[in-house]
């Protein structure tokens, strides 16, 4: 890709702003249904398949990874003041 193709830092941030807001409000939903499982699981007891293991630590991992990443923005942007 030329240089005239590539998006812009501020293209880029807003982008990344963007797709944070959307991703804060999906996490807090998520959240919320998520708590109201576990509190429904502990009152019946039963089983639960592995799926849902599988699901939940594979988006602890990357989670993880997105504040890894989150973290090395907000380091470049520190460096570039």
């Amino acid at each position: 890709m030329d240089e005239k193709n590539e998006p812009t830092v501020e293209q880029s941030l807003g982008l990344l702003s963007e797709a944070l807001g959307k991703a804060a409000a999906d996490i807090r939903a998520v959240r919320d249904a998520v708590d109201s499982a576990r509190k429904d699981m502990a009152a019946h007891s039963g089983s639960h398949t592995r799926e849902i293991i599988r699901d939940a630590e594979r988006a602890v991992v990357r989670l993880k990874e997105t504040e890894e990443s989150l973290r090395d923005v907000l380091k470049d942007l520190v460096q570039a003041d």
